[in-house]
C-alpha cells in the first residue's frame, strides 16, 4: 500500500503546476490526502476529481479560498468529515476515511504564523484534537494521520532550529503537544521510523533561497499507530518538481488496502 500526502496550497494552483498529471503518471498509489485544497468540491479541477479513477473525497471550508482537505484512494470506503469540534470542522481540517481495517485521516492542522490570534487557534485545536486522537486510538482499529501538522516536533526537523525557537510551528508548547501523541498515546512518526538523517524537510518558505538552499521544515507527517507504522518500508519526499510551498510525503506499507 502506498500513501501519498500533500499540501497543496491551493489545489487549482496545483493543478496548474502539474498535479494532476503527476498523480496520473507516478508509481501506483493507493491512497492520497491533500490539504490547503483552498476551494469548493464544485470548483475543483476536472483532472483532480477523480484521477485514476479514484474514489474522491472533499471537505471544504465554509469560507472560501481558505483550509479544506480531500482523500482520493482507489477502494471504496466510508467517511466523517470533521471530528466534532464546530470551530474546526467549519474550516475543513478533517477528514476520515473507513477501510475494512484501516482508517485513513487527511489532517490540516492550524498554522500560528500569521498572529497572535492564529495562534490562539492553533492552540485551542491542540487542546480539543488531543482526546479524539485519545478516542481514535481506543476504537482498536489501526489508523493513519496523514497531512500538515504544522508542528516541527525536534531539532533534526527544520534547518534553524535555534533561530526558531520563538516562532510558530517550534514553540516548546508545540513540540510537548506533539510529544504526548507520540509518549502518552503510542503513536509512531513513520518517516523517522524508516529514515533518521537529518535535513529531510517537506515544506519551504518562498521567501529568499530556501528551496535552493534547502533551509526548510519537516511539518508533514504520516503518523500511525503502532501495528500497521511497523509495516512500513520504505519512505521518500518527492523534488523532481515542485506543486506547492511543500513535497509529497510518500510512504510505501506492507499492508494490503480493503
Amino acid at each position: 500500500m502506498r500513501i501519498i500526502t500533500l499540501n497543496v496550497n491551493g489545489l487549482r494552483a496545483a493543478e496548474r503546476k502539474g498535479f494532476a498529471r503527476w498523480l496520473a503518471r507516478a508509481e501506483p498509489w493507493d491512497v492520497v490526502c491533500v490539504q490547503e485544497i483552498k476551494c469548493l468540491e464544485c470548483d475543483v479541477p476536472r483532472s483532480l476529481r477523480a484521477p485514476r479513477k479514484a474514489h474522491a473525497t472533499f471537505h471544504a471550508a465554509e469560507r472560501k479560498g481558505y483550509s479544506g482537505v480531500a482523500l482520493y484512494s482507489k477502494s471504496p470506503h466510508r467517511h466523517i468529515a470533521g471530528f466534532g469540534h464546530d470551530e474546526f470542522d467549519r474550516e475543513g481540517r478533517f477528514l476520515q476515511a473507513d477501510f475494512t481495517d484501516l482508517s485513513i485521516v487527511s489532517l490540516y492542522l492550524p498554522s500560528g504564523s500569521s498572529g497572535p490570534h492564529r495562534q490562539a487557534s492553533k492552540y485551542r485545536f491542540l487542546e480539543v484534537f488531543l482526546p479524539h486522537l485519545g478516542r481514535l486510538v481506543g476504537s482498536g482499529r489501526e489508523v493513519i494521520l496523514c497531512g500538515d501538522w504544522n508542528i516541527a516536533h525536534q531539532p533534526i526537523d527544520l534547518k534553524n532550529w535555534r533561530s526558531n525557537q520563538k516562532n510558530s510551528g517550534f514553540l516548546p508548547d508545540e513540540r510537548a503537544w506533539l510529544t504526548r501523541v507520540f509518549d502518552e498515546l503510542g503513536f509512531v512518526d513513520v518517516f523517522r521510523r524508516v529514515d533518521a538523517r537529518p535535513e529531510q524537510y517537506t515544506w519551504w518558505s518562498n521567501r529568499g533561497q530556501a528551496w535552493k538552499k534547502n533551509v526548510g521544515w519537516r511539518i508533514d507527517y504520516q503518523i500511525a499507530t503502532p501495528g500497521i507504522a511497523a509495516s512500513a518500508h520504505a519512505v521518500s519526499i518527492y523534488k523532481n518538481r515542485r506543486f506547492s510551498d511543500h513535497a509529497p510525503l510518500v510512504i510505501d506499507y506492507a499492508f494490503e488496502l480493503r
